[in-house]
């Protein structure tokens, strides 16, 4: 990125070819929509460039990176008044086919799915606290530096969210067994 910012804009190239998959995760754990999640990646890369002067290299480079997506993210948002979170569609006609394989391969897409649910039920911080931690896997230290609070705070506000998605799952998957 310093070479970015000292003018070699063809650097930029390297960056996305690195950077493009863990921000699409990080950006699609967030809302669940893979188009919505490509034009916010695009975006991060167009503020990178952008945006290049306020890079000092003092810090962590994903660390600069997650910040601008976070901020790409909070646009977007508040562009749409709603964040969505889709659950897309699945042709489950091919994943029961029959057999064990395919009862073992639709209990996953079930659990997977009643993963996403429940993360889509937890606020908006929660939900990026934990895809930042355990998605992206970013140190608490980086996580703190991002969102401008201490390691301590941090370790905590995923704590409560790991709590909170595992009540709300264990919720989702207690109402599936009792129909």
């Amino acid at each position: 990125m310093l070479q970015v910012k000292a003018g070699q804009v063809d650097k930029m190239g390297l960056l996305f070819e690195r950077y493009h998959r863990p921000l699409f995760g990080f950006f699609y754990h967030l809302t669940g929509d893979s188009d919505a999640s490509e034009d916010l990646v695009q975006t991060v890369f167009y503020r990178m460039l952008k945006y290049r002067h306020t890079f000092t290299g003092e810090g962590e480079f994903r660390t600069w990176m997650y910040h601008l997506a976070r901020n790409a993210s909070h646009d977007a948002a508040r562009k749409n008044k709603t964040a969505r979170h889709h659950d897309d569609i699945v042709d489950w006609e091919e994943k029961i086919g029959g057999g064990t394989a395919a009862d073992a391969s639709l209990q996953k897409a079930q659990d997977v799915a009643l993963l996403h649910q429940a993360m889509g039920r937890l606020s908006p911080e929660q939900r990026e606290v934990l895809v930042l931690s355990r998605f992206q896997e970013l140190k608490y230290e980086q996580i703190a530096q991002l969102l401008d609070t201490t390691e301590g705070a941090v370790k905590v506000r995923v704590h409560r969210a790991l709590n909170q998605l595992k009540g709300i799952y264990l919720k989702l998957e207690n109402g599936i067994k009792s129909l």
